[in-house]
């Protein structure tokens, strides 16, 4: 091994005297198994029980096949000078026998030590996002990301909606497959009867939820806002979950929605952070642009949203209503002739007025 695998060659000593173990082990099982072979071997006991478990992650399931080719490889030269006269076709036969015996029980190996680290990174997996929607995040939340294969994208969100009946496994796994598919990071979980998946990577929010959408339950899915990192995520899970609950007050929302789209029912349902976000990007700026847009704005809404009834109202000409009420779309980024945002601008002077930012819902 050591003049024909290069790797073998680099490991550290502790790992290569492992190796030999295994190596010698496998010998002598055979040896015992070819002077009783009617006996019954547990060939993973008596081959892999002298290595310790963490060999497996030291070594990879190719290496494995290298080494047992090679083994195997020593004994069938060594069959001549060891075998009884007479008995080299027997042994060889025995050897390729057991052989297929020992590749069965590396499978068996592996397989046993990736569902083992399949279950530990669910759980581990699980306990990141839970702590995202907790707010219980730091550092030691990237580590347990990173061991689970978490990058570090620029762009980081969250997205909520129901989860399927049946095994949230399942579940876990389809997204992960749609994940890869789509070239997105996930960390994701089933938590109660949401499922939560932290997305990280450049699509646009809403793209990279579409990429996802099939495996949620029917109903409302919510996208939080984009955030820079992986820590800055809690706030994008707490205005997804937000959203969600808010959902029911916007039967028409589109699948997926933004948490952003939701600033009013959220509002409404009692939302500190909606309602600092509206009375921040909405109020404050009309406010600070100079009374007439607020008083154009209010006016123009409490007329059915109707430019002549306005412009009477403030005495005024209706392109002098209209050249206003650019400037509050220039403003806020709401065009107050669209419905659904002349609601959200509604809601938005009526925190204000009210000045409800930071009193309880």
């Amino acid at each position: 091994m050591d003049d024909q695998l290069g790797w073998y060659r680099r490991m550290p000593p502790e790992h290569r005297s492992w190796i030999g173990l295994v190596a010698q082990a496998g010998i002598a099982a055979f040896t015992e198994w070819y002077r009783h072979p009617d006996t019954a071997q547990a060939i993973s006991t008596d081959v892999f029980g002298t290595a310790p478990r963490e060999l497996t992650r030291a070594i990879t399931l190719r290496q494995t096949v290298e080494l047992i080719r090679t083994t195997i490889e020593v004994m069938e030269e060594a069959i001549e000078e060891v075998a009884a006269p007479g008995d080299e076709a027997d042994m060889r036969e025995s050897v390729l026998v057991y052989a297929r015996e020992i590749a069965f029980a590396t499978a068996q190996v592996y397989a046993q030590a990736a569902e083992a680290r399949g279950a530990w990174d669910a759980r581990l997996e699980a306990l990141v996002v839970n702590s995202l929607l907790s707010g219980d995040a730091d550092e030691g939340v990237l580590s347990r990301a990173a061991a689970l294969g978490w990058g570090q994208p620029s762009q980081v969100r969250v997205v909520m909606g129901s989860a399927p009946d049946g095994d949230s496994e399942l579940v876990v796994e389809a997204i992960r497959r749609a994940a890869r598919y789509a070239k997105l990071n996930v960390l994701t979980g089933v938590l109660g009867k949401r499922l939560v998946v932290v997305v990280g990577g450049e699509k646009e929010p809403v793209h990279a939820a579409r990429a996802l959408i099939g495996q949620f339950a029917p109903g409302p899915v919510v996208v939080g806002p984009t955030v820079p990192d992986l820590l800055s995520a809690t706030r994008s899970a707490h205005a997804a979950a937000a959203g969600l609950r808010a959902c029911a007050a916007w039967p028409d929302a589109p699948r997926p929605v933004l948490a952003d789209d939701l600033l009013p029912e959220r509002a409404l349902a009692g939302d500190q952070a909606a309602r600092r976000q509206l009375v921040e990007e909405i109020y404050t700026p009309l406010d600070e642009a100079g009374s007439a847009l607020l008083e154009t704005l209010s006016v123009y809404l409490e007329q059915a949203s109707s430019l002549e009834g306005a412009a009477r109202m403030l005495f005024v000409h209706p392109n002098t209503v209209r050249y206003r009420l650019r400037r509050v779309t220039d403003v806020t980024g709401y065009a107050p002739s669209d419905v659904r945002s002349a609601f959200t601008l509604r809601i938005a002077l009526a925190l204000g007025r009210l000045g409800a930012v930071g009193e309880p819902g």
